[in-house]
């Protein structure tokens, strides 16, 4: 496979694991977490979840996806082209 494969998914890898930290850190926990910082803390939940918070963890998980489609990735690309494995 060709060197642009890798540094293409290592960027990527990058990328999407400080979007991943940033989004985690956005949810609100127990105690407001840094969502509260940002407003969040505002809203009342009496039905369960607001639509934010929806879209919030559809993020979140859609990134995790990439970020770990970007692990095997980098996995079966160091497969393939180190000799010897």
């Amino acid at each position: 496979m060709p060197m642009w494969f890798a540094y293409t998914l290592i960027s990527l890898l990058v990328l999407t694991s400080v979007l991943l930290t940033l989004l985690i850190l956005l949810h609100r926990g127990k105690g407001g977490g840094m969502s509260s910082m940002f407003g969040g803390g505002v809203t009342s939940s009496l039905a369960g979840s607001s639509v934010a918070e929806k879209n919030l963890d559809r993020y979140t998980v859609l990134v995790g996806i990439v970020w770990f489609a970007c692990i095997i990735g980098l996995g079966l690309w160091m497969r393939v082209s180190v000799p010897g494995s």
